[in-house]
């Protein structure tokens, strides 16, 4: 199992400098992985200062060597996708290939995207989502792209440099479970990254409801493509390295591959960088 830090995009970490001092922080305590949120606008959050999620993964490339880098998760539907290739293909060749992409609707809704006119009808947003996420995986290949779709047009057009890793970077979908539409869609690609609704974001899920999920990916993916798939769960564990292996260990037997930590996201400490690093620098939960 692997092991990720969460934070947010808001506050203290929308200073590039805050989260590169994150991220080296990581790597020194043994982290796999650290992922920033990717918002515009959340107005539960709003009056905090927000941060370009690229620029802040940027700094923090600059600042490690190891560690997976990427956003959980990026809304596809709010970008172009040929910005968004060129972002994250900018991002994995300075970082020597370390990216991973997490991909979704992204929400709150209202906020992302009808504060910006933009359409926010769940079907159109799916759509767009499922273009996007196709168009991006080809524009990162470097080849030649000809697209003519409900939502997107691309014209002959090959985007260099390509991604270090190809095909492509690793393509993680993120969804609320129990509805099952973005779990099929997860199965198609690298990886899932599921909330529950039983367990919002830093609650620990319930062991039968990811027994559940994992059975239901699984299934939709068949014998799968023979790349690696990844289920990335997260939560808040206790410091307690005993403990924390109770509420690790059943969710490693049930099948999830990553553990993303998000060890203050539901208090007032969320976007503080002070009580984040010192949970970062207490180290990764050992199984």
């Amino acid at each position: 199992m692997r092991f990720s830090v969460n934070i947010p995009n808001f506050g203290d970490f929308a200073d590039p400098r805050n989260v590169a001092t994150a991220a080296a922080a990581a790597e020194q305590a043994g982290w796999d992985g650290l992922f920033v949120w990717d918002h515009v606008l959340h107005r539960r959050h709003q009056g905090r200062p927000f941060g370009d999620p690229w620029m802040l993964l940027t700094a923090a490339a600059l600042a490690s060597s190891r560690i997976r880098l990427g956003t959980l998760l990026t809304p596809v539907p709010r970008y172009r996708p040929q910005q968004l290739a060129r972002q994250v293909a900018t991002l994995d060749q300075l970082s020597g290939g370390r990216v991973i992409f997490a991909a979704g609707l992204g929400g709150p809704v209202e906020d992302e995207y009808r504060s910006f006119g933009d359409a926010a009808e769940p079907r159109v947003l799916a759509e767009r989502l499922d273009e996007g996420l196709d168009l991006v995986g080809r524009m990162w290949s470097g080849g030649r792209v000809n697209h003519h779709g409900r939502h997107y047009e691309v014209r002959d057009v090959a985007m260099l440099p390509a991604t270090v890793q190809q095909p492509r970077p690793p393509v993680w979908v993120g969804g609320f479970w129990p509805r099952r539409a973005p779990m099929r869609r997860a199965a198609r690609w690298d990886g899932a990254v599921p909330l529950f609704e039983t367990a919002r974001h830093g609650i620990v899920p319930e062991v039968e409801e990811v027994r559940e999920l994992i059975t239901y990916v699984r299934h939709q993916r068949g014998t799968g493509d023979g790349r690696p798939f990844e289920f990335v769960l997260g939560g808040a564990t206790p410091p307690d390295a005993a403990r924390a292996k109770d509420v690790i260990g059943p969710l490693h037997d049930a099948g999830a591959t990553w553990w993303d930590e998000r060890q203050v996201q539901s208090g007032p400490d969320l976007d503080r960088l002070t009580p984040v690093l010192r949970r970062i620098e207490a180290g990764p939960p050992v199984l």
